[in-house]
């Protein structure tokens, strides 16, 4: 286990954790949203702590990471949802043609960021839709459970697909830096002090 493998776990993590703060409260966390939303535009970010801004882009992540892997306020919804979308990847790799269109669809999505912005309504619906013709068509299907008054908000459920989009984009990063779900019960210790390292440097750098 290396750094790069744990920034790309706390990202999925991270966004696995904004996925339920949403279905939950209506509200996530709205800085580690805008990173985890950057990720998917990054394709050719120079590093791993790149695709999220930097460190710092995934401190709820790592924070997330750190309590699974202790099991210190551990929350099972998190872990099921994070090894669910690691089950995905390896899912959309074997639908090559589904791969293009999800790549072709975040193209098409870059060009509303740069009318629109980022984090615009329009760049998010777009991107939810995406989620539903592509990724939500494999199997096994990403369940969210929360309150059932936020599911029904349209825009709630469009920043949830969102998010789960953003899981997929960290799962395929683990994958193709040599991220294995194996390694997270054989390093499990060596991962949550490297995470603990990456945190406390996140926080000293941004104060």
């Amino acid at each position: 286990m290396n750094e790069e493998r744990v920034l790309a776990l706390a990202g999925l993590f991270q966004a696995t954790a904004l996925a339920q703060q949403l279905a939950n409260d209506g509200r996530c966390d709205e800085t580690a949203f805008e990173a985890s939303l950057g990720s998917v535009f990054r394709i050719d970010a120079a590093s791993v702590a790149g695709v999220y801004g930097d460190v710092a882009g995934v401190r709820l992540g790592l924070r997330k990471l750190i309590s699974q892997l202790d099991e210190t306020g551990r929350d099972m919804g998190i872990t099921r949802m994070a090894v669910t979308v690691m089950r995905l990847e390896r899912s959309l790799a074997r639908h090559n043609q589904l791969l293009n269109d999800l790549q072709q669809g975040i193209v098409s999505a870059q060009r509303q960021v740069e009318h629109f912005g980022q984090n615009s309504p329009q760049v998010i619906k777009r991107l939810a839709e995406l989620y539903v013709s592509t990724l939500s068509t494999l199997k096994p299907r990403v369940m969210v459970t929360g309150n059932p008054q936020q599911l029904q908000q349209p825009n709630v459920v469009e920043k949830v697909r969102t998010s789960l989009l953003a899981a997929v984009r960290s799962a395929v990063l683990w994958r193709q830096i040599g991220g294995r779900q194996w390694q997270l019960l054989l390093y499990r210790r060596q991962c949550s002090m490297l995470a603990r390292g990456l945190l406390t440097g996140a926080t000293l750098d941004n104060g």
